[in-house]
């Protein structure tokens, strides 16, 4: 049976492990619209997201949204488990500023606004034992 595929963390976004670790400092750098004092923030979810979270608030919802962005932090990150995605630090605690990156991350994900950065393929099997044999091709034709 094959392995499911990794969860894509949130955490590893670059700049979230960053503000994170400034919310765990601070936490009024979690509260709800806190990016009014801390620009970090909204400078954070457009580079991550390409929009900040007020103007997520402002993107037109599809018919049949779900509002999953207003729900509680335990059921997103039920909801972002099954679409792939780990919303939760390392003792698997939601993210404290899960807050000011779930809508961005919800409007992304189900492609409605904003975007997703790049993640490679990280199935290297294929690759490593392609070169483990070219590796071993080359010792042969070298004795």
């Amino acid at each position: 049976m094959p392995n499911a595929p990794a969860l894509r963390r949130l955490i590893d976004l670059p700049g979230i492990r960053d503000i994170e670790f400034k919310a765990l400092m601070n936490p009024r750098l979690s509260d709800e619209g806190a990016a009014a004092e801390y620009p970090e923030i909204d400078e954070c979810s457009r580079a991550v997201f390409g929009l900040t979270q007020d103007e997520a608030d402002e993107v037109a919802r599809p018919d049949g949204w779900d509002r999953i962005e207003r729900k509680s932090a335990r059921d997103q990150v039920a909801a972002f488990e099954a679409e792939g995605w780990d919303v939760t630090d390392d003792k698997r605690r939601p993210l404290r500023m899960l807050g000011q990156f779930s809508t961005q991350l919800w409007l992304a994900i189900r492609g409605v606004a904003g975007e997703l950065p790049f993640q490679p393929d990280t199935d290297t099997d294929d690759l490593t034992s392609s070169l483990a044999a070219e590796a071993a091709r080359f010792r042969r034709n070298k004795i």
